[in-house]
């Protein structure tokens, strides 16, 4: 699972469940990644929240968007692919995507044209790594992002759906995939959260779960190794909060209003506040992609 040395590679970004911050994770992420080698950011998901958000409004209703290129053979990506002012460039999305996925349906090697016609002639000579921020639902567009990449991020947030959405995204997308490509979940990480741990709370279970979970996220990988050390805490460590033996801390990526705000000023966290407490999470999950997963 682990590589002893960094290698080019490429990630998707992904959950079956929208508003849990898949964007918010992908970009800054993206960002993280860019100051370990040149990155390509690419926005999957039809909705564009991350190329709207980066300020790129008129590439995501341009005349040339992703289906010219992998479609029809009308452009290459650099007629589409954007330098923006973060380390990283972008591959917007566009108003189109949806019938983009519906023309994929229909073509020959449908689940591989973003493969071979993106990831195949870019990464490892431009770009290091390439960040694919996916849709909230199945279709042909996330299954070309897991066979270009191989290699999963999944995000999570505290709710009473918030271990279904993970569960849902493994039957849905994840194992059937694999009967096809290998495909490595890299890390499951929990954000948005705010509430305390010491107490019975929605941060509170998530966690738990995370931490102590015996079903597989990877063959032969019980979840709980999945999870960052960022959000990482044993049940002997919850025994000694419960206790009062020890401080209770604050795992997982916090929510931040910086976060949000960030994006209406067109900027990843680390451009917009480069001294926010929550840049280090950031930084340890462009780890493990750079890895290739945890080393725990």
């Amino acid at each position: 699972m682990n590589d002893t040395t960094s290698e080019p590679r490429a990630v998707s970004v992904v959950i079956l469940k929208g508003g849990v911050g898949k964007s918010t994770t992908s970009m800054n992420l993206a960002r993280q990644l860019a100051e370990r080698g040149p990155t390509l950011y690419a926005d999957l998901d039809p909705n564009g929240h991350a190329t709207n958000g980066l300020g790129f409004e008129d590439a995501y209703q341009g005349e040339i968007n992703l289906g010219d290129v992998i479609l029809e053979g009308t452009a290459t990506p650099h007629d589409l692919i954007r330098p923006t002012d973060h380390g990283f460039d972008l591959l917007p999305s566009s108003d189109t995507l949806e019938d983009v996925e519906k023309d994929l349906a229909g073509a020959m090697q449908g689940s591989a044209r973003i493969k071979s016609k993106i990831v195949d002639p870019l990464l490892g000579d431009e770009y290091e790594y390439v960040v694919f921020d996916c849709p909230a639902y199945p279709g042909m567009l996330n299954n070309n992002a897991l066979v270009a990449t191989g290699n999963v991020v999944i995000p999570i947030e505290p709710g009473s759906s918030a271990i279904g959405g993970y569960k849902r995204t493994m039957e849905r997308l994840i194992e059937p995939a694999r009967e096809y490509i290998d495909v490595d979940v890299l890390a499951v990480v929990p954000n948005k959260l705010s509430d305390r741990i010491d107490q019975q709370t929605e941060d509170r279970e998530l966690i738990e779960n995370l931490n102590t979970a015996t079903y597989e996220v990877n063959p032969g990988q019980p979840l709980q190794e999945a999870v960052p050390e960022f959000a990482r805490i044993t049940a002997e460590e919850f025994d000694a909060i419960d206790a009062g033996e020890m401080s209770a801390p604050k795992p997982g990526i916090r929510h931040r209003s910086a976060l949000s705000r960030s994006l209406q000023h067109n900027q990843p966290l680390q451009d917009y506040d480069p001294e926010n407490d929550q840049i280090p999470c950031y930084e340890q999950l462009a780890e493990i992609v750079a890895a290739g997963g945890i080393d725990r």
